[in-house]
């Protein structure tokens, strides 16, 4: 599986393109006694997540609005169900928890729902291979919700409306006791997960900057798995990390605070709700209904209660400009 910002790409159809999906998939790490989520390794995946949700948000408050109901194509209207297709293996946007560990969660389950709801139907979220979601959907699935970045490879093969944007986040332990800075990086020790957009070009190239205006070289820990990465920050091992801002954010959620961002995230392009390609209709009618949930400020509560509120966007759209 492609890690965040990997310059190798999948083989399938509509390829992993930097980066098909934005964080990684679920394992447990204890560090410390505080549990974290991240990832496995760059080619295996648990397949699972966490088993309960990290907020309280009741997506049945979501009520439906009359006039954006009247919107939604006769077919789906009919059949009162809103289909959406997703790789859920992957926290905390989808992912499979619960008591049954087979209940479909994260923050982009209940958006789908929060959109299901304001549309007048029922969500039903099914579990489904990556690489199939785009060829599916019209067919087998209305919508596909599965942290796809918008490409312009993907645009020929689906709408997207825009939800998130993601980006490249640093991270320190709680209340930088290292002092660490990125203007004062040289000689430092950064944790970084082996692949990544993050340790080559960006790291690599802040590297390089140092030795040769004759500072000392970044101390770059290179590791497999992102759990142990963040592990090197709480324990104070590494002086800081950088990693998809997606990660750090539920990273921090998890460890109960033991690590907080430092700057803010950049490089973010759009991520999208994937539409049938020949279905304009309800690509409008689902990006009317995400902006009514940021309008409300549901939208928001989604995405702070998984820790990921930093990704958030003043607008949803169809099709916006992109530059992967």
């Amino acid at each position: 599986m492609v890690r965040p910002g990997s310059t190798n790409y999948g083989t399938a159809k509509y390829p992993m393109t930097a980066k098909s999906r934005i964080f990684t998939t679920a394992a447990v790490l204890l560090a410390g006694g505080l549990a974290l989520t991240g990832c496995t390794t760059a080619s295996q995946g648990s397949g699972t997540g966490p088993t309960s949700t990290a907020g309280t948000f009741d997506v049945s408050t979501v009520t439906k609005d009359n006039a954006l109901a009247a919107q939604v194509p006769a077919a789906i209207r009919a059949k009162g169900t809103l289909t959406v297709g997703a790789d859920t293996s992957y926290a905390p946007a989808e992912f499979l928890g619960g008591a049954d560990g087979q209940t479909p969660m994260g923050y982009d389950v209940q958006l789908a729902q929060a959109i299901g709801n304001m549309l007048g139907l029922k969500t039903t979220v099914q579990t489904a291979e990556f690489p199939t979601i785009l060829p599916s959907l019209g067919a087998k699935y209305d919508l596909g919700v599965s942290s796809f970045f918008i490409t312009a490879e993907r645009r020929k093969a689906a709408n997207f409306v825009s939800y998130v944007a993601a980006g490249t986040q640093w991270a320190v332990q709680k209340g930088n006791p290292k002092k660490f800075s990125l203007e004062g990086i040289c000689g430092k020790t950064v944790a970084v997960q082996t692949g990544t957009f993050q340790e080559s070009p960006d790291i690599s190239t802040r590297n390089k900057a140092c030795t040769d205006t004759g500072k000392p070289a970044i101390k770059v820990v290179s590791l497999k798995n992102q759990t142990d990465v963040t592990t090197r920050v709480i324990n104070g091992s590494a002086d800081a990390m950088a990693a998809g801002s997606i990660t750090v954010g539920y990273a921090i959620t998890q460890s109960k605070d033991a690590i907080q961002t430092l700057g803010p995230q950049y490089g973010a392009s759009p991520v999208g709700i994937a539409v049938a390609l020949d279905d304009m209709p309800l690509a409008k009618v689902t990006a009317a209904a995400m902006n009514k949930l940021i309008a409300n400020g549901d939208y928001k509560k989604i995405l702070d209660q998984w820790g990921v509120g930093s990704v958030a966007i003043p607008k949803a759209e169809v099709n916006p400009a992109t530059s992967k």
